[in-house]
């Protein structure tokens, strides 16, 4: 299965769980309501998250005289793409990283750390460009929020779930005790289940952004150079993050390996290294 399809079928799953949990407490206009809610949580940070995450990183934007080779792989990359160039910052960290975020790509953003411009070569750092530029031409932070919506929107149901299963168990007696014991059971899964897939549609983005990124840049090895760079000094050297704005990064900034890998939003390093290297000789 291909990772725009595994995105589609997961954010079906996440849609599934609304239904399901929705009709159980009042139909459709318990999905809608619930919807609803989740949308206005997430509205917000939609259109602001460039400027929330930005000032959290204490990232100043850049011009072209300050950082004219910069703006040039920028600016060429962009054409490539088809996107508008993108707005460019700096992060004053020592350890290599970067990140795109904006709405769309008439209001993007692409921040690197001071640490990424020394270690990385221009191939390489132009390879991570790319990467971060197909996140813009890929619409991935609608896509995230539109995850992070329905994801939300489980998280209200499910609290809704277990008001009426704790109500039913209070009030009921026996077999129907039972029942809304076994509700509260699914409903603490229910949020779960959710935050699994929206790690997976995290991970299935990164896969397609590293595919793309070496298409747009000609040159797979470059960003799986820059890639096996970036863990090993994110390794020796961990930057300081806030958790929710891990996903955001080209590596992740929070390492973890065996079972926490599934509650990771970045795919394994090596498999991702692997797929550009097969990349290489296709």
């Amino acid at each position: 299965m291909s990772n725009q399809m595994k995105t589609v079928f997961l954010l079906g799953a996440l849609t599934a769980i609304i239904v399901f949990f929705g009709n159980a407490i009042g139909g459709t206009n318990g999905m809608l309501i619930a919807l609803i809610m989740a949308a206005g949580m997430n509205f917000f940070s939609y259109w602001f998250s460039d400027k929330i995450v930005l000032r959290m990183y204490a990232a100043s934007e850049v011009s072209p005289q300050e950082a004219p080779e910069l703006h040039a792989m920028v600016a060429d990359l962009a054409r490539e793409a088809g996107v508008p160039v993108p707005r460019l910052f700096v992060i004053p960290q020592d350890t290599p990283n970067a990140f795109a975020t904006g709405r769309d790509p008439e209001h993007a953003v692409v921040a690197v750390t001071q640490g990424i411009v020394s270690l990385l070569s221009p191939a390489e750092l132009k390879g991570v460009l790319a990467h971060e530029m197909s996140h813009v031409r890929n619409r991935d932070i609608l896509i995230q929020s539109v995850a992070a919506t329905l994801g939300g929107a489980i998280m209200v149901l499910a609290d809704m779930f277990r008001f009426s299963a704790l109500y039913a168990g209070s009030s009921q007696d026996g077999q129907q005790r039972s029942g809304g014991f076994h509700m509260l059971i699914m409903a603490m899964l229910a949020p779960f289940a959710a935050m699994l897939i929206q790690m997976a549609i995290s991970r299935s983005r990164e896969y397609i952004a590293d595919e793309s990124g070496a298409r747009l840049c000609h040159n797979p090895e470059s960003l799986a150079s820059a890639l096996e760079k970036l863990h090993m000094a994110n390794q020796q050297m961990p930057m300081q993050v806030n958790p929710a704005t891990e996903n955001m990064f080209i590596v992740n900034p929070l390492t973890g390996g065996g079972m926490m890998s599934l509650f990771s939003t970045h795919p394994p390093i090596e498999e991702r290294i692997a797929r550009l290297r097969a990349m290489r000789y296709s």
